[in-house]
């Protein structure tokens, strides 16, 4: 069946210095790794101003994100761009506001209602089809930028079912200026200087968050009205988060803390989910065996019942696994050591940086046979048993896995075999695709895509 690698940073033979690993964290991060972090189980790593481990074993990484998750908070680097709108969201509160607010959401994600909300992604689905029909043959579309519309009309039509106020191209043009200005890591963040100090493109990014704020506004205010007045509102994600209390102590949640999940929610929601769809049609456009067995597959258990149908998508869902291997949206996660601590063999003192990089990790030589090579076999049946539960993290793990994994692995694989079962996409001739991380790993240059109907009777 062949095998593909596809592309991404070759690990640099020796480490950068610092002035040159400056340079190249603003630029992309990605193009930081050098070949022993894809090989050692703990590296350390000097910066400026304290020490760094980035720990890809998956007993040390068991140790920081679940048994002594207390001693690792959250790092100055990712306070900084929390504090960005969501500094009062589930992301960003820390100790008891997390655990109530983690309590108060769970039942908000819970599999019985994410699981009813098959249909409304399929109509997502629907509506991008119709939107290609509009287009018609006129050239390459980005499928990038296609994948953001799409899952912000999944999150219209199954978060906040009154629609996300404005143009939603304005709002994924402007969701994309924010993760551009807030993902850039520079001098400023590895000094450890406050968040509150500005950086470069602070007075544009706070333009934008006024902007997003100023929607989600509009959207609370409308649903407060229909519960108010009307009581017709649509039991939606959005009803749920203005009814739900605290399960241990009945308090609601706070009007800044409903806003700063529902920024979250739009964000972090709709971006991860995007980029996991563009990198999986990107790499079945490259594999002709998986491609087919997708396409039969889609083409079988789409004539089916909704009921169940993400649990037959078995090898489509394999697909969607192994690009979040490749392509992890969250392609870093750092931490910083509040008491001493040994992980391994190492030594952590206090005040340390500990980095968990999932695009490190699932390219490790030691966890992962031919680790950069795309094979979704990792992930049927009984091969999916080998994987370690610390070894593969696109969602992260512990008590601060993320709430919504479910809905965006059930989004993804619902409308990849949609559009696969619908349509040929071909990658545009001369299109240089390359993964870019700002917060987000996404297609630094977008995804060209020539589309057109796969079968006779395709809907365009």
């Amino acid at each position: 069946m062949g095998e593909y690698c596809p592309p991404a940073p070759t690990p640099l033979e020796h480490r950068l210095g610092i002035p040159r690993l400056l340079l190249t964290l603003k630029r992309n991060p990605l193009e930081c790794w050098s070949a022993d972090f894809f090989r050692e189980p703990i590296s350390r790593v000097r910066l400026p101003f304290c020490q760094a481990f980035l720990v890809n074993d998956p007993s040390a990484i068991k140790r920081v994100l679940v048994d002594n998750a207390e001693n690792y908070d959250k790092d100055s680097i990712q306070r900084r761009i929390l504090s960005a709108g969501l500094a009062d969201g589930l992301l960003g509160v820390e100790g008891n506001r997390w655990q109530a607010q983690r309590r108060t959401l769970a039942s908000l994600f819970a599999r019985k209602t994410i699981v009813s909300f098959t249909s409304p992604m399929l109509s997502a689905a629907d509506s991008l089809t119709d939107r290609w029909k509009r287009i018609g043959r006129q050239g390459p579309i980005d499928i990038s930028a296609e994948m953001t519309l799409l899952t912000l009309n999944v999150l219209a039509l199954t978060i906040f079912s009154d629609g996300i106020s404005g143009d939603l191209d304005e709002f994924r043009l402007a969701m994309r200026s924010y993760f551009e200005t807030i993902g850039r890591i520079g001098v400023f963040d590895l000094l450890g200087i406050s968040p509150k100090v500005p950086r470069p493109g602070r007075t544009q990014l706070k333009r934008t968050v006024i902007y997003f704020e100023d929607i989600v506004d509009e959207m609370i205010a409308r649903r407060q009205q229909r519960l108010g007045a009307r009581n017709d509102a649509p039991e939606d994600i959005l009803t749920l988060l203005l009814r739900a209390t605290d399960p241990s102590t009945g308090r609601p949640m706070s009007l800044r803390e409903v806003k700063s999940n529902i920024l979250t929610f739009l964000s972090a929601g709709h971006e991860t989910t995007a980029n996991t769809l563009s990198c999986s049609f990107f790499l079945l456009s490259q594999s002709p065996y998986w491609r087919k067995c997708v396409c039969e597959e889609a083409d079988r258990e789409l004539r089916g019942p909704h009921d169940g149908l993400i649990n037959r998508l078995i090898v489509t869902k394999a697909v969607v696994e192994e690009a979040l291997r490749l392509y992890p949206p969250i392609s870093a996660l750092s931490r910083m050591a509040s008491q001493a601590d040994t992980l391994g063999s190492c030594a952590v003192p206090r005040g340390s940086l500990v980095v968990v990089a999932p695009y490190v990790l699932h390219r490790q030589q030691r966890l992962w046979d031919r680790p950069f090579a795309f094979d979704p076999t990792r992930f049927l049946e009984k091969s999916r048993e080998k994987i370690g539960r610390f070894s593969y993290l696109p969602f992260g793990t512990g008590p601060r896995t993320c709430i919504g994994a479910a809905f965006a692995l059930q989004e993804a694989t619902l409308v990849l075999a949609t559009l696969m079962h619908r349509f040929e996409m071909r990658l545009s001739s001369g299109a240089e695709v390359w993964p870019l991380q700002r917060v987000t790993l996404r297609p630094a240059k977008g995804l060209p895509m020539h589309v057109t109907p796969r079968r006779s009777d395709a809907p365009i």
